[in-house]
């Protein structure tokens, strides 16, 4: 089973028949919001809002550990992040998606791992490839039937926020190896290779990252969600279309 988790413009999938909302129990506390269980199309899919109801949790606020856990234990098995970015690379244009086959973490003092030795034994996972293969094999698939301009081989650069980024920052990232710069790629990408999930990541670009390109003299929250609005109706048909045709 599918499950699907919104980001910044995506709190709900408008082609998903919803069934039933249902709060789950985790040892990790509650998730961001109660999961959403229904049809897209002929298939079972669960929904979440990474940022809960009209938007209320900034990234370093997100409860990683229960969204996760909550998702695998109702059954999930194929997990898609949707995950808005700026793009660093000027010729990622507004409206493209990205899809990563690596990941940097700039993120700190969050729950990272479900085995901190307290509540689970330690153990140290392979990160080497981030996300599912298959996935990405889908993802570009589907996007190249849709006629959606797409980007692979993608690099996220996960940073803490919820502040944006400066110029600087940006320099460093892109020094770093990174092309693209969101909030909430970490620790959702480790914990999911955690537990046990495939898990891969769509990130719809909202703007270019501080300094570069269209934003080269600033970036406001306003237009990133704006943009990103603009991307749920494409968004919506790549998720349906992956759904549809993963495994064939």
């Amino acid at each position: 089973m599918f499950g699907v988790i919104g980001g910044t413009g995506l709190d709900k999938i408008e082609d998903l028949v919803v069934e039933k909302n249902e709060v789950i129990k985790t040892p990790y506390g509650l998730t961001s919001e109660p999961l959403t269980f229904g049809m897209l199309g002929r298939h079972k899919v669960i929904f979440l809002a990474r940022h809960g109801k009209n938007h209320s949790i900034p990234p370093h606020l997100i409860n990683y550990q229960a969204n996760i856990w909550a998702l695998h234990s109702v059954g999930v098995k194929n997990l898609i992040g949707i995950n808005t970015v700026g793009s660093i690379q000027t010729r990622f244009m507004p409206g493209d998606f990205v899809f990563p086959n690596q990941i940097i973490d700039y993120s700190y003092c969050r729950n990272n791992t479900f085995f901190d030795g307290i509540k689970s034994p330690v153990k140290h996972i392979d990160f080497t490839f981030p996300f599912d293969n298959n996935l990405l094999s889908s993802f570009l698939k589907v996007s190249k039937l849709l006629k959606l301009k797409h980007h692979i081989n993608g690099v996220y650069a996960s940073v803490q926020g919820p502040r944006l980024e400066s110029a600087a920052e940006i320099n460093r990232y892109e020094n770093d190896g990174a092309n693209i710069v969101g909030m909430t790629g970490m620790p959702e990408t480790s914990l999911a290779r955690e537990i046990g999930l495939s898990y891969g990541l769509i990130c719809p670009v909202a703007n270019h990252a501080a300094g570069r390109g269209l934003n080269k003299d600033g970036v406001s929250h306003e237009e990133i969600s704006i943009n990103s609005k603009k991307m749920a109706l494409n968004i919506t048909k790549l998720i349906k279309g992956i759904i549809e045709s993963y495994g064939n």
